[in-house]
């Protein structure tokens, strides 16, 4: 039961209703429903979208251990987060890191494309630092 408590928080924390999860992995509003009942468990590869999503770790969607990047410590925007900052699309924001054309992060291809991105560097793209310092 533990999935469906983690899952629950995070979506309180980041203000997400089920039917903009659902939309952002592409499943069904009823499918997000029974993950947060503890009626189903979503298979890896929908725990791995909703993990990009809510900017998480399965680990942490699983056991719910305070580390949401387990590992090194360092933050990471999702992409699905940054598209939502920007107003522009995912696939954007994936092209973008892709090409190098986007300072705030960088994209990494084996096997398939991984990306990273900077809360720091974002914000400092978005321009929220001038805007807090005027």
């Amino acid at each position: 039961m533990s999935f469906a408590k983690n899952l629950k928080k995070l979506m309180d924390e980041r203000n997400m209703s089920q039917a903009e999860l659902a939309k952002q992995i592409g499943k069904g509003k009823s499918s997000i429903s029974q993950y947060l009942s503890g009626k189903n468990i979503p298979k890896d590869n929908v725990k791995q979208k909703i993990a990009e999503v809510l900017d998480c770790t399965i680990e942490y969607l699983d056991s719910g251990s305070p580390e949401k990047n387990i590992g090194s410590g360092i933050h990471n925007i999702s992409v699905a987060e940054a598209a939502r900052r920007l107003g522009k699309s995912q696939q954007y924001i994936r092209v973008g890191l892709q090409n190098q054309r986007l300072p705030f992060g960088t994209a990494v291809f084996v096997k398939r494309w991984s990306y990273h991105i900077s809360p720091k560097l974002l914000d400092e793209y978005i321009g929220k630092d001038n805007d807090e310092n005027k």
